[in-house]
């Protein structure tokens, strides 16, 4: 295997916008694309390196961009959520940039259009769940962490694409209640849906460059690892 990254530059509403691709150089066959969809940091070295985690399973990684060519933003700087609050305030913009960064993956030569996915991971994750509830065209979408609220456009039901939420039960943004909150939304929606909750385990168990408070804000290595397993078991039954 030939693990190979590039630069991916695409259009879509107030773009351009600029991704890296991650993908087996040795193969010439189409296989699945997934779309890896950042945090609240935005396109970043880290989202690159699951791109090509993803692409040592056989997969192509497209690590997209919300935000905008050269639009990034700086941990612990004070204006560290601008670009998502923007994001976050036009849930109709971002479902449509997320649609445009589908579109780009579907058009890669490496990818087989039929079978697509995504995962993301806080701010990502909601954008994850975004992707389901807006109709988009994949067959299953992977929440790490993410965010629950609703958008305020009304969802496309059937859910069509499949979603897993893995979660931490001790999540600040995310207790409880809100968890509860989306799984009566994906069942409302038709959708095919499941949610591993973990135990001692808060917000942002999959980065470990945080290490806020444990158990509430915190890498936690075994959910982690427990996480990528499940995502990893979910694809390959989703795209056989």
């Amino acid at each position: 295997m030939a693990v190979e990254r590039i630069a991916k530059v695409y259009d879509g509403p107030g773009g351009p916008f600029e991704g890296v691709v991650a993908f087996d150089s040795a193969s010439s066959e189409p296989r699945p694309g997934v779309l890896v969809i950042p945090n609240i940091l935005g396109q970043k070295e880290a989202d690159n390196q699951k791109a090509e985690d993803l692409a040592r399973l056989g997969y192509v990684g497209f690590a997209i961009d919300l935000y905008g060519q050269g639009k990034r933003a700086v941990r612990g700087a004070p204006d560290m959520s601008r670009y998502m609050d923007e994001m976050n305030a036009d849930r109709r913009l971002l479902r449509d940039r997320l649609h445009a960064s589908l579109a780009a993956l579907k058009s890669l030569p490496q990818v087989d259009a039929a079978r697509t996915g995504a995962i993301g991971f806080c701010f990502g994750g909601k954008a994850a769940l975004d992707l389901a509830r807006s109709g988009a065209d994949v067959l299953g979408v992977v929440s790490f962490h993410g965010v629950y609220d609703r958008p305020d456009y009304v969802n496309v039901t059937p859910m069509k694409p499949k979603v897993l939420v893995c979660h931490g039960w001790n999540d600040p943004l995310c207790p409880p209640d809100a968890t509860v909150a989306l799984a009566n939304e994906l069942t409302e929606g038709g959708a095919d849906w499941q949610i591993h909750a973990y135990g001692h385990t808060g917000h942002a168990f999959t980065d470990h460059s945080v290490n806020i408070e444990p158990g509430k804000l915190a890498y936690q290595a075994d959910a982690d690892r427990r996480s990528w397993k499940a995502m990893c078991d979910f694809f390959a039954k989703l795209f056989g």
